[in-house]
């Protein structure tokens, strides 16, 4: 009989809920306790999910000796303490993109994870959903020849009120580390890492982007286009164009319950659909049955989503926000 992993969620805001939602989807999982900044944020959490144990601060929560993992859902410019804080207590943690503020910091949470010997994985779920998988595979099989370009938006109208993460310097705020990332990491996966970055920004009246433009140039003449914003909404596609084909996923092409997936082997019109299984949930009970599977086989680190992925694709961050023009107090 298999070992049943028990979870525990630090921060309970709106990604914690769906993440919450989701764990009935884990096989040999149980959600067991939340952790949030006021006893009653937490009681009201845990009442939701049907959680056993509520707990009124994130150090109630990390001293929990039935808790196996943490998931780290506050915002990320709080990753990095509370990561940390986690890892110091020997729970293994699953937490939230961005991992981090700056590579400096990620540095820190992986040489802390190595020393401790506990697992550590960014929690990008887009890498272990079916759609990403299919993405992959077509790439292996060679169906897009040799990658010429990539396409790639995020973006929404923000509605005011705003969310306190939204443009808060100190929390890591602007479209970069909240949505675009996305984008980086889609075209890291696909391209891999860019010879040179050319990148412009449109501030916030707080100084974090509130659009962000970035282009990838390589040095096989290949090139990424990468746009975000929270002006407007976008189409939210990925076009993945190569000297064979052309694969395009969208609408919300990092959700695996939205994203459709559409192949142009050879002319514009020659378009076909190719069918990508959606399970029930909103999708992050894959990242949650790996990190699972990991902990069983004593890994403290993921073969999927590893430190080396985190740290490539915030050093791809930092260098995107160097040149254009965004910085963090942590800087």
């Amino acid at each position: 009989m298999q070992k049943k992993i028990r979870w525990g969620i630090l921060g309970c805001g709106h990604i914690a809920k769906k993440f919450a939602a989701d764990m009935k989807y884990v096989e040999g999982a149980e959600l067991i306790a939340a952790g949030a900044r006021s006893r009653a944020s937490a009681d009201a959490f845990a009442k939701e999910f049907g959680i056993p144990h509520s707990h009124g601060s994130y150090d109630a929560l990390v001293n929990d000796p039935e808790v196996d993992v943490i998931y780290v859902a506050t915002p990320h410019g709080l990753h990095h303490e509370h990561v940390l804080l986690c890892l110091q207590h020997h729970k293994a943690v699953l937490c939230e993109k961005a991992l981090a503020i700056n590579s400096k910091q990620v540095e820190e949470m992986v040489a802390m994870a190595r020393q401790e010997k506990v697992f550590l994985m960014e929690a990008f779920w887009s890498k272990f959903t079916p759609q990403y998988h299919i993405m992959q595979q077509m790439l292996v099989d060679g169906s897009l020849g040799k990658i010429q370009s990539m396409l790639v938006d995020f973006g929404f109208a923000a509605e005011q009120p705003y969310p306190d993460r939204l443009y808060d310097v100190d929390l890591g705020g602007g479209t970069l580390l909240d949505i675009g990332i996305y984008n980086v990491f889609y075209v890291l996966s696909v391209m891999g890492r860019p010879d040179r970055i050319e990148a412009h920004m449109t501030p916030a009246n707080t100084g974090v982007d509130k659009q962000c433009a970035a282009t990838f140039i390589y040095n096989n003449d290949s090139f990424a286009q990468l746009f975000s914003t929270f002006s407007s909404n976008l189409a939210t596609e990925a076009d993945i164009c190569g000297d064979k084909g052309r694969l395009r996923l969208g609408p919300r092409f990092y959700n695996p319950t939205t994203a459709v997936i559409e192949y142009y082997p050879g002319r514009v019109d020659s378009k076909q659909i190719i069918p990508c299984h959606q399970e029930r949930g909103f999708g992050y009970q894959y990242e949650a049955r790996h990190v699972c599977d990991c902990l069983r086989k004593g890994l403290i680190e993921s073969p999927i989503m590893s430190h080396a992925d985190s740290l490539l694709l915030m050093e791809t961050l930092d260098r995107i926000r160097k040149e254009a023009g965004i910085r963090y107090p942590v800087d």
